[in-house]
């Protein structure tokens, strides 16, 4: 019976299914232990609003974004530059 179930044609389903999960849990995560506004004990909760720009600052301006900053947002630049490149 399970058999029946581990096809070769499932294992597409179940990649993308898998990285589905792992970017959903990545983002939970990232979200629940770095994000300045999620407090999850009682004693931050009981703190109302807290002026944390600095901790927010730090929180936006993570690793990828600081790597993406200078890039120009191209998906393929060789070919991009292929058909805009009149030296070709």
């Amino acid at each position: 019976m399970s058999s029946r179930w581990l096809r070769p044609e499932v294992y597409p389903l179940f990649a993308a299914t898998g990285v589905a999960v792992g970017i959903c849990a990545f983002s939970l995560i990232r979200n629940i232990t770095g994000n300045p506004e999620v407090r999850c004990t009682k004693e931050n909760r009981a703190a109302g609003i807290l002026d944390n720009h600095a901790e927010g600052e730090k929180y936006k301006e993570n690793f990828l974004r600081k790597y993406v900053r200078d890039k120009r947002p191209e998906i393929m630049p060789g070919l991009n530059n292929f058909f805009t490149d009149p030296t070709y």
